[in-house]
């Protein structure tokens, strides 16, 4: 076994010792002289155009979503178990709670 893992080793060394030596002795650049102005280009002018669609998406399309109601509230056994209080507020709210989140006993009335 351990004879195996010796020649399992020499071989990967060599191969990594003759990737380095070519790697360093390769003196041309100029294959890879424009990458660095491909991906600035791309980031200018597909990224930014990109996030900033996405950006205006998430904002308008709520507005277009704000008449969706809340689904009837329906108590099943396997949904919403307490066994702690939750550390912050009254311990029965979730940390980002909203009134679209259903409380074991149900929906609270939404307050303005």
């Amino acid at each position: 076994m351990a004879s195996i893992l010796r020649v399992v080793a020499r071989r990967y060394s060599t191969a990594n010792k003759q990737f380095l030596h070519r790697a360093l002795s390769d003196t041309s650049h100029s294959a890879h002289h424009g990458e660095g102005d491909v991906w600035k280009k791309m980031f200018l002018f597909l990224a930014i155009p990109v996030m900033g669609f996405c950006t205006y998406n998430g904002f308008f399309s709520e507005e277009a979503n704000a008449e969706h109601h809340r689904e009837e509230f329906v108590p099943y056994s396997h949904l919403r178990i307490r066994v702690r209080r939750f550390p912050w507020s009254d311990g029965n709210h979730s940390l980002f709670h909203s009134h679209y989140n259903a409380l074991p006993e149900g929906f609270e009335d939404e307050e303005h």
